[in-house]
């Protein structure tokens, strides 16, 4: 698969190119540097200039990797590599040239950029490679800036330390021991299109980079993702059609092992979960084979000689000083004393070897291994006498010390020694004994312990304990207004309605620590917690609510983040929710070699390991789930990497692990409540005509402002598809906020009465009766009675209730009411007749007249027939063919555009 290089020379001849002085200097700081096992360098020769000429000559002697053309980048490599079902672009040579190595690696058109760099000397020894890795989604990948005020990138967002653990995991056990050079790799996404998603291409690129760069590692890493499409595994499938996957699976190794996966399935079997571990490392292995293949052509020579290792006899010591104690030291059962009585015999180990010194045998040190040093000093000194002239009353006496010299090591050896020697004394009573510290058998489970409903005021609650790991989970129920918004690279706002976050106090350790930000590995358990449980949620649709999960750890010893699983659920429970079943985590340990411990060389799998397990053992596998199938799972390896048949061997012991687990937590006293917290928010969903979803909101969202401030509600969300969700801390504000929705996008219909109607408001040409909470109509003074009324107050007041038809709903959703239609028709409107009354009395003599306006049966036959319908009072007019009312002033005008006219569809 590989190809040649994009440039590859075809003459070597050379070029004369005149150039400034000032433009030499700078040119020269461009070149390539010339790097053991890589390309091959550019020299140049300052030729000196003819008598009288102003310019000097340069002359670049080409070699075999410039290009004929003279292109500034003749190094530059540019090859295809598997990867999964299609072949990504590997380049190198072209950009970021003073790091060690910088690759650029293109999968669609998402590209991504790694450069891997080393410190010149080396840091202090220490058990912790110092290996440091940085990812970024740079928003001008797609286009955009950062939504913060300085639009640019701020702190690293929790989705990218997530790849940057799945960075640092796979190559960390590929690093060998006792290298300290500081070692940094940048990996940034220039582009991203949006079907390709960069973070296997992040590690492969990570991978390559560092196969290619001078770093010492023992084998090319590359990474892939496994989705469940269809009822078929498919590798690295893109980011639409993994919507549709039922597993997501990523997977990383060599092209011999398995170094760590991590994803989560929905309930996914043991067995289905091999056959996708087993689809993504052929694939993986074609890719490593390729990557080898590039760095053995390209590669730099890799810095071995950086190694430094402790003194081998440094072991003997360690073992001679303190093994007999130290193995007594590691069977205490609890955690607190067996570390303080490892403590103090590595301070009793420290002081003996780096300042008392270490004292050998005198047997051993008169033998002959020990004096050709003390020999050769000797000999530098000594005087030499020519033969033939020596005194005879002359001694030459060679000293020899009576006492041994003691020995005197660094504090740093010393105590990276003591480690090892713990743990291979912890794996031998393992394997030799086929008992842990706490006296276990290999698949036994610590006593575990839950309790529900310990905090009264949260919503729901659980204390889950596991042998001396501790987890306090906590629940928090909301609105949309709670959820977590994600701000990531596909430029549309998304918002987590379920979200756990994990802390992790150092009092848990019993220790003191400083308390800041999340860190990347609290920021890790609790994403790996979130996706087991993730699983089990209800749908929206069936429990409308943001659901937080807080898990604090207050004891650790091992598998924390499996406890937050645990109790998680619970509380999870306790609050009410209505999961769809019970989930549990367990950690499972290996000891990989143990033909070294008298061990027939089978690795040994260990369920429910403690902390010194881990640190001290192979692999930390976790497996979350429920009794029949996996939800999440995470894998570190220590050592070169693991088979298939080994992962299959735990995943079956863990979900026997799994299946115990359950049964204790079912066991849980109290037991979780099952229902909603009486202080939790209620939540009810409504829905309405999509068309008028802004008739309530209103205009900058006064309308649901005031519906929020009227009604007592907390909030109230709304969406485009005229779904309403109405959050309130009590029944009463939550059907106060009901009705006025309702009313607000009722349909009302012509002919449609509403009883015990409130007037709300007056004007000289009507009252304005509310129908509905938030909905008025206008009853005009000539329907309020059926006698004629000056004035609506000559009948009735503000406050008082009526009941009224709906007779008109004009093309702006106006309403107009009549009372008078619901009372008794006289004689006159029985016969059809429209006179109007004689005026007698005062009334003949100038008092005002009063009119009986035509019954709504009059009005309607008069419409259906065309012909026109005139109204007494000279200034409303209602002409055939549905003409608008007249206003009879400029304030009905006014008040009419109050009225919410935005009816929809409840």
């Amino acid at each position: 698969m590989l190809t040649s290089p994009s440039n590859a020379l075809h003459s070597s001849t050379p070029h004369f190119l005149p150039i400034r002085r000032s433009r030499l200097l700078l040119r020269s700081r461009n070149f390539p540097r010339s790097h053991s096992g890589g390309g091959n360098s550019c020299s140049l020769s300052l030729l000196s200039a003819r008598s009288g000429a102003r310019r000097l000559s340069v002359r670049a002697l080409a070699g075999p990797d410039a290009s004929e053309d003279g292109l500034p980048f003749p190094n530059h490599v540019s090859v295809k590599i598997p990867f999964g079902n299609r072949e990504i672009l590997v380049e190198t040579g072209l950009m970021g040239r003073q790091a060690s190595s910088a690759v650029t690696v293109t999968d669609g058109e998402t590209i991504v950029y790694t450069s891997v760099c080393l410190a010149d000397v080396p840091s202090e020894p220490s058990d912790f490679l110092p290996l440091y890795v940085h990812y970024q989604e740079r928003f001008s990948a797609v286009g955009r800036t950062s939504g913060g005020f300085f639009k640019r990138e701020g702190r690293t967002k929790d989705h990218e330390v997530l790849i940057c653990r799945l960075i640092d995991r796979p190559l960390r056990p590929t690093m060998p021991k006792g290298f300290y050079n500081e070692t940094q790799i940048l990996s940034w996404v220039l582009s991203y299109d949006g079907l390709h998603a960069p973070d296997a291409l992040a590690v492969t690129s990570a991978g390559i980079a560092v196969a290619l760069s001078e770093v010492p590692n023992s084998k090319a890493v590359a990474a892939v993702r496994v989705g469940l499409i269809g009822g078929e595994f498919i590798v690295n499938p893109t980011v639409k059609e993994m919507e549709e996957s039922q597993l997501d699976l990523f997977l990383a190794g060599t092209d011999t092992a398995i170094l760590t996966i991590e994803g989560y399935s929905n309930f996914l079997p043991e067995e289905m979960l091999v056959k996708a571990v087993k689809v993504g490392q052929d694939a993986v292995q074609a890719t490593c084979t390729a990557i080898e293949a590039l760095a053995k052509k390209y590669g730099k020579a890799k810095m071995v000689d950086a190694i430094r290792l402790p003194p081998p006899e440094l072991y003997k010591h360690v073992k001679e000083l303190a093994g007999e104690e130290l193995s007594k030291a590691l069977q205490i059962k609890s955690k607190i004393p067996r570390r303080k009585a490892i403590t103090s015999l590595e301070e009793k180990v420290l002081t003996i070897l780096t300042e008392k010194g270490y004292v050998v045998d005198e047997a051993a040190f008169g033998t002959t291994e020990a004096q050709p040093e003390l020999l050769e000093d000797e000999d530098e000194d000594e005087e030499v006498v020519p033969e033939g002239e020596v005194d005879q009353g002359d001694v030459h006496i060679r000293p020899i010390p009576r006492k041994p010299i003691p020995l005197l090591f660094s504090e740093v050896d010393v105590k990276l020694v003591f480690k090892e020697v713990s743990s291979k004394l912890l794996r031998r009573r393992i394997v030799e004994g086929g008992k842990r510290s706490d006296g276990r058998t290999l698949d036994g489970i610590r006593p575990i312990n839950s309790r529900c409903g310990l905090l009264p005021r949260a919503h729901g609650s659980s204390l889950f304990t596991r042998g001396e790991t501790q987890a306090l989970a906590v629940v928090t129920l909301g609105d949309k207004q709670m959820a977590q918004r994600i701000d990531n690279l596909e430029g549309s706002d998304e918002y987590k309605r379920f979200y756990l976050q994990y802390t992790f106090p150092p009092s848990s350790v019993g220790e003191v620590g400083r308390i800041g930000a999340p860190g990347r590995r609290e920021i890790g358990h609790g994403t790996l917690a979130e996706r087991a449980l993730e699983t089990i949620l209800p749908s929206d649709d069936d429990f409308p609510y943001t659901i937080r999960v807080e898990s604090t750890i207050l004891e650790s010893n091992g598998s924390s983040s499996m406890a937050s699983v645990c109790g998680g659920c619970l509380a999870l429970q306790d609050a009410g929710v209505p999961v769809k079943c019970s989930v549990a985590g367990i950690a499972m340990g290996m000891v990989w070699d143990t033909e070294e411990f008298g061990g027939d060389g089978s690795p040994l799998i260990l369920s429910d390991i403690t902390g010194a397990e881990d640190a001290s053992g192979d692999m930390d596998f976790k497996v979350a789930g429920n009794e029949d199938g996996v939800t999440a799972f995470q894998m570190d390896i220590k050592v070169g990497g693991i088979t298939l048949e080994i992962m299959e061997k735990a995943l079956m012991q863990a979900k026997a692990g799994r299946r115990h687990i359950l049964a204790e937590m079912a066991k849980c006293s109290p037991p979780p409540m099952l229902s909603l917290s009486k202080y939790a928010p209620l939540i009810h969903i409504m829905k309405v005509h999509p068309s008028k979803v802004y008739s309530l909101i209103g205009s900058g969202g006064k309308k649901v402002k005031s519906i929020i401030e009227e009604s007592g509600v907390e909030a109230i969300d709304m969406q485009d598809d005229g779904t309403v969700k109405i959050m309130a801390n009590d029944i009463a504000s939550l059907e106060r906020a009901k009705a006025i929705i309702s009313g607000l996008t009722m349909v009302p219909a012509v002919g449609d009465i509403y009883r015990n109607c409130e007037i709300k408001s007056m004007a000289p040409y009507g009252a304005f009766v509310e129908i509905a909470p938030g909905r008025e109509g206008l009853c005009h003074v000539s329907e309020l009675s059926a006698e004629w009324l000056a004035k609506p107050e000559d009948a009735y007041n503000i406050g008082d209730r009526i009941d009224v038809k709906l007779i008109e709903v004009n093309e702006k959703g106006q309403l107009r009411l009549s009372v008078r239609a619901l009372l008794p028709e006289s004689e006159s409107d029985k016969d059809g007749q429209k006179q109007p009354p004689t005026p007698t009395g005062d009334s003949a003599k100038g008092s005002p007249r009063k009119y009986v306006n035509p019954s709504s049966k009059d009005r309607d036959r008069a419409a259906a027939s065309g012909d026109e319908l005139v109204w007494k009072k000279k200034d409303v007019r209602r002409a055939s063919g549905g003409e608008k009312p007249m206003k009879s002033s400029s304030n009905e005008e006014d008040r009419g555009s109050l009225v919410n006219g935005e009816a929809t569809i409840s």
